[in-house]
């Protein structure tokens, strides 16, 4: 059930414009911490929150009005010289923004926010009681456990019978109020010296493992078990008023040449087939095909959103995390006006989350260790995206220590990833690559923020997911350089048709590297595999007939050279039926594996676009070709 019944369409538009305004402000917190006394930003954070507090006002959100106004207090004190910014107190800012973030995902799910955790309350106003400038460091005391002493324990093991049985009938009586806990706190800041995460910390191990949670309420809709991601994940968009006039436009001379159409129509049925009349009709189709092109590449252009509102959430998650590792990082953007589809955008901040993380957890060094390096103190990490032809480029860079190909082939070969066979073989580019393989980790410990093998496999998933490709380069010492390379959108396929006997096959454009005939005098075999020497490469020869599991009855004549991220081999085809832009028809309800979906051609005939990925997957558990496809992956 909402709480916001009848203004539902308010919420959506505050939560929108909220959810920018709260990006921005994290922006300007990392840049503040590095210039303390710009006022400029001092006055945009405070108007930042001031403006998040007055539309929650609106809507009655009582709990967020109430924290955007002490941290709105907070920055009225210190633009007025009154208190002093301090790594400690910028600690506090950090909570308290992510608790107005918190009850901004509560909001999305139409109910009124809880109160915000108490230890950031305290904390906040806390600072403001001092009021006095040249603040060294910020004491926040702990909640105060609620006064049980007449009532006696539980006896080890058992669950606390009354902390359930207040919870089930809802007394008030057990645990103090949020005011009585702020005011207490308050009372004992001069005694009490604690982080607030440390305060967090110990609020979360004394909480009893028994009875409801404290921030549950009796009769409220359950909280949603998704992401934080997937519940922001937006289904609105925002579009220049051009770009839809540009489309009105078009929408109208296509109706003009509709009309056009269906009066030539109407002359060639009445028998009026003379050279002008075919002429005028010819004119007519050229006309609509060029009005229809154009109408499509301006609806695509409404998809397209600048990637700087992905790429401005993650100054404050570097910034976090190199706090939280003891490490000075700066994440430096660039290309944030590049467009990218929508969708692509959304799909795109896990794998630049990982790589980021990734960039600042393994690839830059401690301070002391980059100054014994003769480098700065200061790691630099570098995000940047811009348009190269009809594909988007991504680097994420970092000035850190880089990878060792050694090192990271004999980690492989420790986990059991690869055999030490296999790890000869590979060169410099092949072996980087080896750390997109699932449960690969350098770390010998795990932790919160890695170790576990998974961060990498997930990025390169999720490029493939979009149709990219993404390319390492690392020099030991120097640093390491990832690029990853996107169509421009995901609703319009550039294809290359194939013909196996009669029929078509759709392959991405993307993969596909060169065209060149097939000799059998120049196949060759090696391990009992067939080969082919392209330039000096020996590449495996894969038939599409074997990869679909059809009978060869004849060998192919022509082979496509395709490569991936990990793989290069040459794919052995009939014959070509030409290039295409594919409009991509998903098969929601079966799709076959090693399908990626399906497109018409202009014949109204229907083709299947091919996964290579997953097609090679299926061939490489085949008994006859197993080997030659792991040779595939270092190939």
């Amino acid at each position: 059930m909402s709480d916001f019944g009848g203004m539902e369409d308010l919420l959506q538009d505050f939560l929108q414009e909220a959810n920018d305004l709260l990006s921005d402000v994290d922006n300007k917190l990392v840049d503040l911490e590095k210039m303390p006394d710009d006022r400029a930003l001092l006055n945009d954070i405070f108007r930042g929150f001031h403006t998040v507090k007055g539309g929650a006002g609106f809507l009655n959100a009582t709990e967020l009005v109430t924290l955007c106004h002490l941290t709105e207090n907070l920055f009225d004190r210190l633009r007025n010289g009154e208190l002093e910014l301090t790594a400690e107190l910028m600690d506090v800012i950090m909570d308290a923004t992510k608790g107005v973030r918190e009850m901004f995902g509560e909001l999305g799910q139409m109910v009124q926010p809880q109160p915000a955790d108490p230890a950031v309350i305290a904390a906040l106003k806390g600072v403001l009681s001092i009021g006095v400038a040249g603040v060294a460091h910020v004491a926040v005391a702990p909640p105060p456990a609620a006064d049980v002493a007449q009532v006696p324990p539980s006896a080890p093991g058992e669950p606390d019978w009354n902390s359930l049985h207040a919870a089930v009938t809802s007394e008030a009586s057990v645990a103090p109020t949020q005011s009585e806990v702020i005011t207490k706190a308050e009372t004992a800041i001069a005694e009490s010296v604690v982080t607030p995460t440390a305060v967090v910390a110990q609020s979360a191990a004394a909480a009893s493992p028994f009875g409801r949670r404290g921030t549950d309420k009796p009769g409220g809709q359950p909280t949603s078990a998704r992401r934080a991601e997937e519940r922001g994940r937006e289904n609105t968009i925002r579009v220049d008023t051009s770009r839809l006039d540009q489309v009105l436009n078009l929408s109208g001379e296509i109706g003009l040449t509709k009309n056009r159409l269906t009066s030539l129509r109407a002359d060639i049925l009445a028998g009026k087939n003379d050279s002008e009349t075919l002429h005028a009709l010819d004119q007519a189709v050229s006309q609509l095909d060029l009005l229809v092109s154009d109408l499509q590449n301006s609806v695509m252009k409404t998809r397209m959103q600048p990637i700087g509102r992905l790429f401005q959430k993650y100054p404050r998650i570097a910034r976090d995390l190199a706090r939280q590792l003891g490490k000075d990082v700066e994440l430096v953007l660039a290309g944030e006006e590049t467009e990218v589809d929508k969708t692509m955008i959304e799909d795109l901040a896990d794998p630049l989350i990982h790589l980021i993380r990734n960039a600042v957890d393994h690839g830059v060094e401690m301070p002391e260790e980059r100054q014994a390096a003769g480098k700065p103190p200061k790691s630099l990490v570098r995000l940047e995206a811009r348009q190269e032809g009809d594909h988007i480029v991504l680097i994420i860079a970092d000035d850190g220590k880089g990878m060792n190909a050694e090192r990271i082939r004999a980690k492989a070969t420790e986990k059991g990833l690869i055999s030490e066979e296999e790890a000869n073989t590979l060169d410099e580019r092949q072996s980087l690559n080896l750390i997109f393989m699932p449960g690969f980790s350098t770390k010998t410990q795990i932790s919160d923020v890695s170790g576990r093998g998974v961060g990498m496999d997930v990025v390169k998933t999720n490029i493939q997911k979009l149709n990219g490709s993404i390319e390492i380069r690392s020099e030991p010492g120097k640093g390491s350089v990832f690029i990853i390379s996107l169509p421009l959108t995901l609703a319009i396929l550039p294809v290359l048709l194939v013909l196996l006997g009669d029929q078509p096959f759709a392959l991405p454009l993307s993969l596909v590297r060169e065209i060149l005939p097939i000799e059998q005098s120049r196949i060759q075999e090696v391990g009992g595999k067939e080969t082919l020497v392209v330039r000096g490469e020996v590449l495996p020869v894969i038939t599409l007939a074997r990869l679909l599991g059809w009978p060869l009855e004849r060998y192919p004549e022509y082979g496509v050279f395709m490569q991936t991220a990990e793989r290069s081999f040459i794919l052995a085809v009939d014959s070509f039926a030409g290039r295409d832009d594919a409009v991509i028809k998903s098969l929601e309800d079966f799709r076959p594996k090693g399908v990626a979906g399906v497109t018409t051609l202009s014949n109204g005939q229907i083709v299947l676009i091919l996964d290579m990925k997953e097609l090679l997957s299926d061939l490489g558990q085949h008994p006859d070709f197993g080997s030659a496809v792991r040779a595939l992956d270092f190939a």
